[in-house]
């Protein structure tokens, strides 16, 4: 930043320092205090600006990274966006292979920021040569001067939340938090805040949210891999169908499950009580804290902080849509439409 001007560079410096914000209503009656890290703060709209910054400039000191390398990603789309922003003021090259799950509204965004964008099918294995996974190796070793980044198996994506997220949150609770909630899909968000935390106070508590259809909580509870848990789901960037290494499942205490159905109306939830409008994953995160009070997990003492992944723009045609909850079946007498009537006035 210029020190005679308040003016940045560019958008690569807005990237962190994102604001703890206390919950409120959403959490009344609940024993504790509950703040959510809101990482839409970020310019690229999520967490993923994070890593994507830190593993490209990682690459770019090591010299793997030279003027005109091609960056390949495979990505939900937050990472994929994170870095197409990045590698449009780096000048790189973006080629990202997307899940078919990712929302119209990512794909769409990934076009806008000049990556060339693969889609691939969502529910196939993770070593079928049509997933995202395989199509991202392919294309790397068909792409001469590319990186692959390989979010899922890159410890870089876990040192970047240790040497940012962690610190800001120590910071922010005045060293106070008790508990860590937060989504885990490739985990290095997780992975990399809790071990900076738990170095600062091993009794902190860690709690990831996994999704049904996912492997992620089998697998720490058992150490074993097993294929019967997986089918489809419809949260993005939540839960995994392969174990990647990204994850340090030593540092987590425990993960609960969170559905579908839940996570979409929880979202939807905390724009109209907390004036927060923000992503499915976020609506994951909170669900699973409503499921951990119920079950008695905090106390008077307790002061539990939630990372919101990212913003609800990217989920207009999913769970912001009235038409696509109607679809997935997720509107009964429970849960019915709540959104005001729109009036067209003649």
């Amino acid at each position: 930043m210029k020190e005679d001007l308040q003016v940045y560079d560019n958008v690569l410096q807005l990237i962190g320092n994102t604001p703890l914000i206390q919950l409120n209503k959403i959490t009344q009656g609940f024993k504790g205090e509950f703040f959510a890290k809101v990482e839409a703060f970020n310019p690229g709209h999520s967490a993923k600006d994070r890593i994507a910054l830190y593993i490209i400039e990682e690459a770019e000191r090591k010299g793997i990274l030279k003027p005109g390398s091609t960056i390949i990603e495979t990505t939900s789309g937050n990472t994929g966006f994170s870095i197409a922003m990045v590698s449009v003021i780096k000048g790189y090259e973006c080629i990202l292979a997307v899940s078919s799950k990712a929302s119209s509204d990512k794909i769409d965004m990934l076009k806008t920021m000049g990556a060339k964008v693969y889609v691939c099918p969502a529910h196939v294995s993770a070593d079928d040569p049509r997933s995202y996974y395989q199509v991202a190796k392919r294309l790397h070793s068909e792409t001469k001067g590319s990186v692959y980044i390989n979010q899922y198996f890159n410890d870089l994506n876990i040192d970047a939340h240790f040497n940012s997220t962690g610190p800001e949150i120590w910071k922010q609770t005045e060293g106070e938090i008790t508990h860590l909630v937060a989504c885990s899909g490739t985990g290095g968000t997780i992975s990399g805040t809790a071990r900076y935390l738990k170095q600062q106070n091993p009794k902190m508590k860690v709690i990831g949210i996994d999704a049904y259809g996912s492997v992620l909580k089998k697998y720490h509870e058992t150490k074993e891999f097993d294929s019967g848990e997986i089918y489809p789901y419809r949260i993005e960037g939540l839960g995994k169908n392969l174990i990647p290494s990204a994850t340090d499942f030593e540092i987590i205490d425990r993960f609960i499950k969170v559905s579908d159905e839940d996570s979409a109306h929880t979202a939807r939830e905390l724009a109209k009580t907390e004036g927060l409008f923000v992503g499915y994953t976020s609506g994951a995160a909170t669900q699973g804290l409503k499921q951990l009070a119920e079950e008695g997990e905090f106390d008077q003492n307790s002061k539990v902080v939630v990372i919101f992944p990212d913003h609800g723009s990217r989920y207009m045609g999913k769970v912001f849509s009235d038409e696509w909850m109607e679809e997935q079946g997720f509107f009964d007498t429970k849960n019915e439409v709540e959104a005001q009537p729109i009036e067209f006035i003649k």
